[in-house]
């Protein structure tokens, strides 16, 4: 049995019951916790774990991005989606330690460009500005435990 863990970093109140329903029509129920995010006003985050034999993860994200003005990442075995009101679904392999995995043809087909087109294409399979982007939400996680711990 394998563990999944779905953050959503950003839902607009106005979409939390319908998000939870497309949750809920997949995995089941579920409990969801739902906290403020305080960098997108009149938003929640939350983060919801479940464990299953079979790989929800692909049908969870086809899902959710219907819903465009949510933030989310889906991590599910060596699977990884993230996606973003601006910039989309991505999806990648990733290894045990969360590397993203590329093929070799992505990379012969990058090899076959000029440098900068290898450098964007290489950006674009690793999902850089995703990561980018999301990357500043997975903060607002981490201000809020070493909160707790200087307490």
């Amino acid at each position: 049995m394998n563990r999944g863990f779905l953050t959503i970093h950003s839902c607009p109140m106005a979409l939390i019951r319908h998000v939870e329903w497309s949750i809920e029509s997949l995995l089941g129920p579920v409990q969801i916790e739902w906290r403020p995010q305080p960098l997108v006003a009149g938003t929640q985050r939350a983060l919801i774990e479940w464990r299953s034999n079979k790989d929800y993860s692909a049908e969870l994200a086809s899902s959710l991005k219907s819903w465009h003005y949510l933030r989310f990442e889906i991590n599910y075995g060596n699977q990884l989606f993230r996606h973003t009101p601006d910039l989309g679904m991505h999806r990648s392999q990733i290894d045990e330690l969360g590397s993203i995995l590329i093929t070799e043809n992505q990379i012969k087909f990058a090899l076959t460009k000029s440098d900068e087109e290898v450098r964007e294409l290489l950006d674009v399979a690793l999902g850089t500005e995703w990561e980018v982007e999301l990357e500043r939400f997975r903060g607002v996680d981490l201000q809020e435990i070493a909160q707790l711990r200087a307490i």
